[in-house]
């Protein structure tokens, strides 16, 4: 991985210098815009809705609009005079129970790791979140933004994430029908709670798969199989040079890998017609009780035995590829 921050985090007179990666990618799988005839590709270009002209990168500026539908342009001078609290420090300002930081405040999560002169004082910041069961609210600059973040443990990382601001979240009372909501009888809840329990089980990670992308990438598969790839007559144009086979090797390479990470052979040809795997798959019914242990919690109030969750999570992210609806 790369890194995308280099700083350090201090709390108290403690500095730890340290790297920031992303510990999270999008694998959702893209689709161009093309010409149903022959696969030529569909452009865009930048018009201003004035006069329907086309506009040169270098004429484009960015515009504000107000509540009342008016746009105020802001120029490359007025960026350069707004606050710019850029920082290469992590600034621990207290640990706060982990169950006062409601989940909906949380944002995009990177992995914290020490420089070599700086393990011993990670070692001892990772102990003593996981020791306290606590989180530490901290200030952090990622990309020239100041933002609010809290350091968590996972598994042997420590873990920042940031968080949404206040204004950010939108309010529930804004919701048209929740007055309408009654309270249930003592003969529903409990029975509601019969149900509960009936269908009571243990989060397994690995049992949940993206069934759409599994169905896509082995229809796509089959094409390729069949013969049915397109070549776009503007393939001779160096931006889009090799962008559709790409495509495709980099979708045989998720099939493979999501073969592998269900302990398949790669080289194995499985059939390509069916995808009968569910995104959500329920967990058998079982009414087992809570499990105990001895051994340490992390910061987040989980037991640091099972370390599946990260793991498993690598496992299934190598296995979809990067989506976004083209248009």
């Amino acid at each position: 991985m790369r890194a995308i921050w280099k700083g350090a985090v201090s709390f108290g007179l403690v500095n730890v210098p340290v790297r920031l990666y992303s510990a999270t990618e999008n694998h959702d799988l893209s689709f161009h815009q093309v010409r149903r005839s022959d696969g030529s590709r569909i452009r865009y270009k930048r018009v201003a809705q004035a006069d329907g002209e086309e506009v040169p990168y270098k004429e484009i500026a960015k515009a504000y609009e107000t509540e009342d539908g008016k746009s105020v342009i802001l120029t490359d001078e007025d960026f350069a005079s707004l606050p710019n609290r850029s920082s290469k420090e992590i600034s621990v300002e207290r640990f706060v129970p982990i169950e006062q930081i409601d989940p909906i405040l949380y944002d995009k999560a990177y992995y914290i790791e020490p420089d070599a002169m700086g393990a011993k004082a990670y070692g001892l910041l990772r102990e003593a979140l996981r020791e306290s069961e606590r989180v530490a609210v901290v200030t952090v600059s990622v990309r020239t933004r100041m933002t609010m973040a809290v350091l968590r443990v996972i598994d042997e990382a420590i873990v920042l994430q940031t968080l949404l601001w206040p204004d950010e979240v939108r309010d529930s009372g804004q919701l048209n029908n929740l007055d309408e909501v009654t309270e249930p009888k003592d003969s529903e809840v409990a029975m509601a709670r019969m149900l509960v329990d009936s269908m009571a089980g243990d989060f397994e990670l690995e049992e949940h798969e993206d069934d759409y992308q599994i169905a896509v990438e082995a229809l796509v598969r089959s094409k390729i199989e069949g013969g049915e790839v397109t070549e776009s007559p503007d393939q001779g144009e160096e931006e889009e040079s090799g962008e559709v086979v790409d495509l495709l090797a980099a979708l045989q390479r998720s099939v493979d890998r999501a073969k592998s990470a269900r302990g398949e052979d790669a080289s194995d040809e499985e059939d390509t017609g069916t995808a009968k795997k569910t995104a959500a798959r329920k967990t058998p019914a079982k009414k087992a009780a809570p499990k105990k242990t001895a051994a340490k919690k992390t910061a987040s109030g989980k037991t640091s035995t099972k370390k599946s969750t990260s793991s498993k999570t690598a496992k299934k992210s190598s296995s979809k590829t990067s989506a976004k609806k083209a248009g």
